[in-house]
């Protein structure tokens, strides 16, 4: 008897020590998740309108360290909630007027291709020189995300939080696969140097090769990028020109401002006469052109003598001819487009916006969505049809490509321009849709991005801000506020050598998402290797 108490006895002193214990487990076990979707809020950090590119370094280190040696299901968990963590905030904006549905929506479809990613890096985690292969499948991500579904959707590349980084200069080397894929490399590398400490203080054992890749991991980028600043340039090659970039405002930021187009052409109107008077009175040099953003007449001047009068006037005021944003209608089709208005011979070139946004400016499967609510077709009645050719006005002797607002964060659509021969890139642009959000900061990091991938001078003509004119460097010289009426003139360089970037195009990815290829297939025949060697 004495012997069955003490023994109940002994049981019951045991349980709760063993509860405590238990829930400690369970902590310990949603670290790594934790880590995961600090770590993609950490990234976000390091975007626009912040300056803190860095942080995107110590981001990818502790990403690193939540995916190594894990296995892909895990992987997949991670990767996604570490997406999650980056992209609800870094996207909130489209949620600005339409509610956070569409919001939610595309950041549950984005993060999927951050997931798949998180796998794959798991299978490459124990290779030789993993940060190697684990940096190329992230940009091998990146290229899907750039494509699928729907063209693509490239907003949070890497490379676009990197605009007052160190790395920019490796734009003009390889585009942003390869300035994204630095930064990448350089975080996983800075994760595999502290592992590699920490493993050679508790084995006293300092593996060389692995201690060198870590070592290169982090020092290729960054000498990489000193070397890289040779090709950034402002020098004018084919003389100047000087630009006036002009923001007319909005009525009301919101979508309802599209219902008061004629207000929207009346303050460009206003604005650019403001400007003439200007000129003429001698407080500013006269410009060679005048550049309008996205949307600044969507009265068509086409269809509506009065826009057209408007616009002429305009144009013959301030004496240069002037790219006009306008919406127009021609053979029953809807166009986003600019139009190159000569103050003497009126509009004789146009281009169409290439790059047309899914949701915005057309709808995907209307029919499904329409059957499901009617609401969401109302959004958008008239689908807009795609351009199909390069844009690229001579105004006044300066060739001038234009880069419609979405368009400026696909790498092709920028390109185009340059080998077509712009000498100075125009990024017409409507914000005012966003509200004061972080929106259009990260569109005016993406031109800085640009400007540097291209050796080009950029300029942000924006309805409702912040427009800009940045130097071939990167470098904002001038910009506007935001919801103010306003004008930016400026004597700029224009330039016509084209960069490695610009010369070898989408090759540099292409050769980074066969890095990616070729490590995974290792990492996965590794994998299969070692289990089939564990069940002998």
């Amino acid at each position: 008897m004495t012997v069955t108490a003490t023994s109940v006895d002994e049981s019951d002193q045991l349980k709760p020590q063993a509860a405590p214990a238990s829930r400690l487990a369970g902590l310990v076990r949603l670290v790594p998740a934790a880590v995961a979707a600090l770590s993609g809020v950490l990234l976000y950090v390091s975007f626009p309108p912040r300056t803190l590119w860095w942080l995107a370094l110590p981001a990818f280190a502790c990403f690193g360290w939540v995916l190594r040696g894990r296995s892909w299901k895990a992987g997949l968990g991670l990767g996604y909630l570490f997406g999650l963590g980056f992209l609800l905030p870094l996207l909130v904006w489209t949620g600005v007027e339409v509610g956070p549905g569409p919001w939610i929506a595309l950041v549950v479809v984005e993060a999927i291709f951050v997931a798949l990613v998180g796998a794959a890096i798991t299978a490459v985690s124990k290779l030789p020189a993993w940060p190697l292969w684990a940096a190329a499948l992230w940009i091998a991500g990146e290229a899907v995300r750039a494509r699928v579904p729907f063209h693509g959707f490239p907003w949070g590349k890497i490379a676009f939080g990197q605009a007052d980084g160190v790395f920019l200069p490796l734009a003009a080397v390889g585009g942003t696969p390869v300035l994204g894929f630095a930064v990448v490399l350089c975080g996983f590398g800075l994760y595999e140097i502290v592992r590699l400490v920490l493993e050679s203080r508790s084995t006293r054992v300092v593996r060389r090769s692995a201690a060198a890749v870590a070592l290169l991991s982090v020092a290729v980028p960054v000498v990489g990028a000193v070397a890289a600043r040779s090709l950034v340039s402002d020098k004018a090659e084919d003389g100047t020109t000087t630009v006036a970039v002009i923001q007319g405002n909005v009525p009301r930021a919101g979508l309802e401002f599209n219902a008061q187009r004629r207000a929207v052409l009346d303050y460009h109107v206003k604005e650019t006469l403001r400007l003439a008077a200007r000129v003429k009175a001698g407080k500013v040099a006269k410009p060679d052109v005048v550049l309008w953003p996205e949307n600044s007449s969507d009265v068509d001047p086409f269809a509506d003598a009065q826009a057209y009068a408007d616009i002429d006037a305009a144009a013959k005021a301030i004496g240069a001819p002037i790219s006009v944003g306008g919406v127009v209608e021609r053979g029953g089709k809807l166009y986003n487009e600019q139009i190159l208005w000569d103050p003497v011979k009126g509009p004789t070139d146009t281009y169409d916006k290439r790059q047309i946004q899914p949701f915005g400016e057309y709808l995907p499967m209307r029919s499904l969505l329409g059957a499901i609510n009617k609401n969401w077709t109302s959004m958008v009645r008239q689908d807009f049809s795609r351009g199909t050719k390069p844009g690229v006005f001579t105004m006044n002797g300066a060739k001038i490509g234009l880069v419609t607002c979405y368009e400026a964060a696909f790498d092709w659509a920028v390109r185009s321009e340059v080998t077509d021969g712009a000498q100075l890139i125009s990024v017409p642009s409507n914000n005012a849709t966003f509200d004061r959000s972080e929106m259009t900061y990260q569109q005016l990091a993406m031109s800085r991005v640009r400007a540097v991938e291209h050796s080009r001078t950029v300029t942000v003509p924006v309805t409702s801000g912040v427009s800009a004119i940045i130097m071939p460097d990167g470098k904002i010289t001038q910009k506007t506020g935001m919801f103010v009426a306003d004008s930016l003139v400026q004597k700029v360089p224009l330039r016509s050598s084209e960069t490695p970037a610009t010369k070898l195009g989408i090759l540099p990815e292409i050769a980074l998402v066969l890095v990616a290829a070729g490590g995974l297939g290792w990492g996965i025949g590794a994998g299969v290797r070692r289990r089939r060697a564990g069940s002998v």
